[in-house]
């Protein structure tokens, strides 16, 4: 009996974790493990989210910021679970993720990680910036994609709160924070990166390009 309670038991469990529903991007495909996207803000006539200093002194880390630039996509990211996930190809949602830069051309900050994290130190504001520097396993790195309204619409949240912004210290370009207030809310699209649309455009050399651009100069 003991035996058989345990297959039930596991077998249930494996249905549940295929049964969590997948992110999806734009185009209403599933979002999949390591593929690079963009992350653009559904309600701003802006374009989308790029490292970007916070401060002129110090500068680094960066922080991550939505470019005022409509035309500008943002710089590509990937998403892996944390911890990993064996079995699956696709990201689903309300489950941990890592969410990383993608790019080749990084000129500043390079001891830093292309990791996104919660700025926990001693210093940070009552609403911690979201910054790159994020190491895997740590819980200020872990992120979780949560089903908002609106098609294949989605917010982020952590165990610190729910990812927002607030006009930054560069031109008022909104800046990525962790919030507890729902006026703040970031609601966000994936794009996939090599989406024909995308490559009508531009190329990845001229995105990566335009998304490493620092502030002021967006």
């Amino acid at each position: 009996m003991k035996t058989s309670f345990l297959v039930t038991l596991l077998l249930a469990a494996a249905v549940c974790t295929h049964c969590v529903e997948e992110v999806k991007d734009s185009n209403g495909n599933p979002v999949k493990l390591g593929r690079k996207y963009f992350i653009q803000p559904v309600k701003s006539n802006g374009g989308g989210l790029v490292p970007a200093a916070t401060n002129i002194l110090p500068f680094c880390p960066l922080g991550i910021t939505q470019t005022l630039l409509p035309y500008q996509p943002g710089l590509p990211v990937s998403f892996g679970y944390d911890p990993i996930l064996i079995g699956t190809d696709y990201i689903h949602a309300s489950t941990s993720v890592n969410i990383r830069f993608e790019s080749d051309i990084w000129p500043v900050c390079n001891e830093f990680s292309k990791l996104w994290a919660v700025d926990v130190s001693s210093s940070a504001a009552k609403e911690p910036a979201i910054m790159i520097g994020g190491e895997r396993g740590s819980p200020n790195s872990k992120f979780k994609i949560e089903e908002a309204t609106g098609a294949h619409t989605y917010k982020l949240t952590t165990s610190y709160g729910t990812v927002g912004t607030t006009p930054g210290a560069w031109l008022n370009a909104p800046q990525l924070l962790v919030t507890k207030d729902e006026a703040k809310t970031l609601f966000v699209k994936f794009v996939k990166v090599d989406d024909d649309a995308t490559k009508a455009t531009t190329s990845t050399s001229r995105i990566e390009k335009l998304g490493l651009r620092m502030f002021p100069f967006y």
